[in-house]
């Protein structure tokens, strides 16, 4: 049989029965858009945890305290003697610098404004590690963290809420019961998807964190930080930073034994678990919007069985003319094909409109973004083509079994 003449063919057999030709290609639509958002959704996500990561430097090692084994136990947190043991260049060849930080959360009032936001203690270099660009002023330095000093570098969303347009630098905000004379505001940053806004932090030294904010302090009676973050002098080098981190912090906690009570992880560490359970979390909900295919699949065999019975004396005299098993098992299976594909073209359409309806919705303090690529839409032909072809050849194949003088007698 030529194509051609199979596909119009076909198309009257389908054209016969539009109601039901409907709603065999609803469940198809439906889950071929489904899919399409979810992964368009789902790329999106990665791409933007992978660009937020990536922007901070890919030859970081982060240093966290770890959770002790059992309850009760006490916890062993980071000070800055331990920061020091890591900026000592005697111990090490793979660490370029080293900084801390502590986190504290709340409001920066300037007059009758105010904004909710992160407030970071950090160490002299801090912005060196983490990659931090200056839109004006300066950054927090040495001379600061010695002398105490109650200056604040803030965000770009912080500066618009609180200052307008007007310059905010050599002007004072006050948090808790502390004012701060601002020294210089970071360049804007992408938000990301997760909750957090960079744009929203503010930074100070450390030394004057321990004395206003966060006065916490370890069992020995030093002032602790909540994580330190290590430079590896090339991507190259990460995994000897790790090795030099935890063996440097084990002679200063005095560890004997094989229980740490740290953990050092890298950044692409970090970003592959991430990745990981993106992964999971995506192949999750495409299987739920999958099962949609799955229905629709079973609607496509269901309608060509149906059909083949509504359709017996044509298929007895198609082979009574001489019609062979084939051109009948390829009739059924076009018919399939044809439901399935025109289902996944619409399915596609409807999930890029999704995706783009979706697309820059604010999603905690950012904005979605989602993806959408030709490799996306040219899976969902594949596996359109895939449950026409899996769903039409049972009934074709009980088409093209059909012998001519039974399928007259019916």
């Amino acid at each position: 049989m030529i194509l051609p003449s199979i596909f119009y063919m076909s198309l009257g057999s389908l054209g016969s029965n539009k109601l039901r030709a409907f709603l065999a290609l609803l469940g198809i639509v439906i889950g071929i858009a489904a899919v399409i958002a979810m992964m368009s959704i789902g790329r999106g996500v990665q791409k933007l945890i992978v660009n937020e990561l990536e922007s901070i430097g890919t030859n970081l090692v982060f240093l966290i305290p770890a959770e002790p084994e059992e309850e009760g136990d006490r916890w062993e947190l980071l000070t800055l003697a331990d920061l020091n043991a890591l900026k000592n260049k005697t111990h090490n060849t793979s660490i370029l610098d080293a900084a801390a930080e502590k986190n504290w959360q709340g409001k920066s009032i300037r007059g009758d404004k105010d904004i909710n936001g992160n407030v970071i203690g950090v160490t002299h270099n801090y912005d060196f590690v983490r990659n931090i660009e200056l839109e004006s002023g300066i950054f927090v330095n040495g001379t600061h963290l010695s002398q105490t000093s109650r200056v604040i570098v803030i965000g770009s969303e912080v500066k618009d809420e609180l200052f307008g347009k007007d310059v905010a630098i050599g002007k004072k905000i006050r948090i808790k019961n502390s004012r701060f004379t601002v020294i210089g505001v970071i360049k804007e940053k992408d938000k990301n998807d997760w909750g957090d806004d960079p744009n929203k932090n503010s930074y100070i030294p450390v030394t004057t964190m321990f004395h206003t904010l966060s006065p916490n302090q370890t069992f020995n009676g030093e002032k602790n930080i909540d994580w330190i973050m290590v430079k590896a002098t090339s991507h190259e080098t990460v995994h000897k930073a790790m090795a030099e981190t935890a063996k440097i912090i084990r002679l200063e906690h005095r560890i004997i034994g094989d229980q740490d009570d740290f953990i050092v992880t890298s950044q692409q560490e970090i970003l592959e678990t991430l990745e990981v359970t993106l992964a999971a979390i995506l192949f999750f909900l495409i299987s739920i919007a999958a099962i949609s295919l799955l229905v629709g699949g079973i609607g496509i065999m269901n309608i060509m069985l149906v059909s083949v019975t509504e359709r017996t004396r044509e298929i007895g005299l198609r082979k009574a003319l001489g019609a062979k098993k084939s051109d009948i098992l390829i009739q059924f299976v076009f018919e399939a094909i044809l439901l399935t594909c025109s289902g996944g073209i619409i399915g596609i359409l409807l999930g890029y409109l999704a995706a783009l309806g979706l697309n820059g919705i604010p999603v905690g303090d950012g904005n979605l973004e989602t993806s959408f690529g030709i490799d996306i839409a040219l899976i969902a032909i594949t596996v359109s083509t895939i449950v026409g072809l899996f769903f039409g050849i049972f009934p074709a194949y009980r088409a093209s079994k059909l012998h001519p003088v039974e399928a007259f007698r019916t």
